[in-house]
């Protein structure tokens, strides 16, 4: 669990989001929108045929936007796969914190999502 889990932080880093988009809002709500439909895109193509690849993309994609725990389980998950674990824990973890940085992403969105 991050630390930031552990404290009850936010599931995204709100000032590096902040840098990758330059402080611009309208920036932000686009890049927040492309991964919330990319993260259920990603989840659903891993809990049908767990793949590395899947799950790199979605390690990529959570480091972009400062999701710290989403990009910590994606690369559990990723390192389990490539060791020809199942990753089933993995997965159910990466399930976890996507839908709560999914929630903090809608509630952040508000009416612009």
């Amino acid at each position: 669990m991050s630390d930031d889990e552990q404290a009850g932080g936010p599931p995204l880093d709100l000032g590096h989001l902040a840098a990758q988009t330059f402080g611009n809002a309208d920036l932000e709500a686009e890049v927040l929108r492309l991964f919330l439909g990319q993260s259920r895109d990603c989840l659903d193509r891993l809990q049908a045929a767990p793949d590395a690849g899947t799950a790199h993309l979605l390690l990529g994609s959570a480091r972009g936007i400062g999701a710290t725990a989403v990009a910590g389980a994606a690369a559990a998950l990723e390192a389990a796969l490539l060791r020809g674990d199942g990753g089933g824990a993995e997965l159910f973890r990466l399930t976890k914190v996507v839908a709560a940085a999914n929630a903090f992403i809608e509630a952040r969105l508000g009416g612009r999502g």
